[in-house]
């Protein structure tokens, strides 16, 4: 995998790409934001500070954004909640799908894997549906047009192990450390496959299928409708794929999904989640992870790691922030 540095220039071509390094900004202010509670055993106020800190950035956007997918339902402030709208009131119409804190435990008992992520397309074309659970299924770009979530997972380690060249064996699937899971699990090592666990943090570990340098062969498990859309945007931006369904937990939450105009558990394909080439996905770490390095503080304010994807030239852009308000180092990975 080579890298090299580049300018700003390679980002800058569509109203929407040009906001890049703007929303980049948006995940490192909430990222810096929720750093500070990180051990201290407050997952809301650490979750609160960096919607806040998310929510003020990105109301200085020269956008027209409006919350598709996120933390709460409509009107549940101080959530970024679903239906609000964000930006300056000027620039490209954008939906919105956004977590400012993935893993609010994590930062909460000072454990790996934490990011803030945030994703842009134009309006219309993300995923409109309620914060309710969602089964999914990613893979990287080898494995991609070649898995069915409707299918026994059995079959989509075959696919996946043929697409890649590899023997089932040799897989390893990323899978949350749940009871809801045991069943998934116990399918995955009968069919031979590793299973590696985690506690929180499923976006990293279905964007780690599409990375060449992780280890993570398939990603599956039910977690966050929201994590979901957010890891799509960012596979599509990668070649890889997701797929999902809805699964609420309660007849108030399939009536919001039928308001809004998708059916529980119908498959869910990319041109589902995302509908346009013209995106955005911006995370930064919070707390070590497999993708990126948490929040450091230093002598002139704090040291920041983000991930930026572009799906019109399917480039994924690593930025390292090592002062306060001063990029100073930007690479690309292709």
């Amino acid at each position: 995998m080579q890298q090299q540095t580049i300018t700003k220039e390679p980002l800058l071509s569509s109203p929407i790409k040009r906001l890049g390094l703007e929303l980049a900004a948006v995940s490192e202010a909430a990222a810096i934001a929720s750093a500070e509670w990180i051990g201290a055993g407050k997952k809301i106020e650490a979750d609160a500070a960096a919607t806040n800190a998310m929510r003020e950035r990105l109301n200085h956007m020269p956008m027209e954004g409006i919350v598709v997918i996120g933390e709460g339902e409509l009107d549940e402030a101080p959530m970024l909640y679903i239906g609000e709208r964000l930006g300056a009131g000027d620039g490209p119409q954008v939906d919105i799908a956004v977590d400012p804190l993935e893993g609010t435990s994590l930062v909460a008992d000072g454990l790996d894997n934490s990011l803030s992520v945030i994703a842009l397309a134009p309006r219309g074309c993300l995923l409109h549906a309620p914060d309710t659970y969602m089964e999914k299924l990613a893979v990287g770009p080898e494995a991609a047009g070649k898995i069915d979530i409707t299918a026994p997972i059995s079959y989509n380690l075959k696919q996946v192990a043929k697409a890649l060249g590899k023997d089932v064996r040799e897989l390893t699937v990323m899978i949350q450390n749940r009871p809801r899971h045991s069943m998934a699990i116990e399918e995955i090592r009968a069919a031979g496959a590793k299973v590696a666990l985690f506690q929180e943090g499923d976006v990293s570990c279905s964007i780690a299928t599409a990375m060449r340098a992780s280890s993570v062969d398939m990603f599956y498990g039910i977690g966050g409708a929201p994590e979901g859309v957010v890891s799509a945007v960012a596979l599509h931006c990668l070649g890889g794929e997701l797929q999902g369904r809805l699964l609420p937990e309660n007849k108030e939450q399939a009536d919001r999904c039928l308001l809004m105009g998708v059916k529980p558990g119908i498959s869910l394909y990319m041109n589902d989640f995302i509908r346009s080439d013209d995106c955005l996905f911006a995370a930064t770490g919070i707390t070590d992870s497999m993708l990126l390095s948490g929040v450091r503080r230093t002598n002139t304010g704090f040291s920041v790691h983000t991930m930026l994807c572009t799906g019109l030239d399917k480039q994924v852009y690593f930025l390292r922030n090592h002062s306060a308000g001063s990029r100073t180092h930007l690479t690309v990975i292709s």
